[in-house]
């Protein structure tokens, strides 16, 4: 996540007059704070990184790892810093939440994100889950106007079948991976072209990665490059895989 929000956010972040980032539910330990901050600097040098934790005895056992441009802090949906911020990162936050609180807390945090104009497009919300060592991960991508896109990423040595990301969509698409669903008949696409490319397994999986997601683009709206597939990565514009309303 932190690699992608680098690659594709690094402009906005570079443009902005104080670039702050929010690592929101960094959890027991400040490592993903930290590993943002060390991400981040690679694409935009100015970037602060602001860990927030609901939980205060979190923020305390944080406070000793605070250095120039990283610093802990008490809160949650609010987004306890001042200004509006570039980025905004929820990994593994929304997963306890119920499906039918998911749209009010995206919109609580995106009205907190930086606005568009003047050529930009304003903060970014990336909202996903992810496994216990990160091979595998979902997440939505969201603007100050609201979802974006639909990012799949896979270690590709683990990857048995692209399906298996489904048990890390994130709250708002796990329960909808269905018959009749968007997202579960892209997952099923996903399937068949990943099964179709088959035969070049034997140039390694990111080449059977790539053959696949060429095909899945023939129906599906793919809006990243092949730069991005060979990190075992591929984004589609939330729109096309939007849970239909009941």
């Amino acid at each position: 996540m932190d690699r992608w929000i680098a690659a594709t956010h690094g402009a906005e972040l570079r443009r902005a007059v104080d670039p702050v980032a929010v690592d929101l539910g960094y959890g027991a330990a400040p490592w993903t704070a930290v590993e943002l901050l060390g991400r981040l600097r690679t694409a935009a040098p100015r970037t602060r990184v602001v860990g927030v934790e609901i939980e205060p005895e979190r923020v305390a056992a944080a406070k000793p790892y605070e250095r120039e441009g990283l610093t802990f802090r008490h809160g949650g949906f609010e987004v306890p810093v001042p200004g509006r911020p570039a980025l905004v990162r929820a990994a593994n936050v929304l997963r306890q939440y119920d499906e039918e609180q998911v749209a009010a807390v995206w919109e609580r945090l995106c009205a907190r994100l930086a606005p568009a104009g003047g050529g930009s497009r304003g903060g970014l919300l990336v909202e996903g889950t992810c496994d216990e060592i990160g091979r595998r991960h979902v997440w939505v991508a969201l603007g100050p106007e609201g979802p974006r896109t639909v990012t799949f990423a896979t270690r590709l040595g683990s990857l048995d079948r692209p399906s298996d990301l489904a048990e890390r969509l994130p709250k708002a698409l796990i329960h909808r991976n269905v018959p009749g669903e968007p997202v579960h008949a892209f997952l099923r696409d996903f399937d068949r072209a990943w099964a179709a490319a088959a035969p070049y397994a034997s140039y390694g999986a990111r080449q059977r990665w790539i053959r696949t997601v060429r095909a899945l683009r023939a129906d599906w709206p793919v809006t990243d490059s092949p730069a991005r597939w060979r990190q075992g990565e591929v984004t589609v514009s939330w729109a096309a895989l939007a849970p239909r309303t009941r």
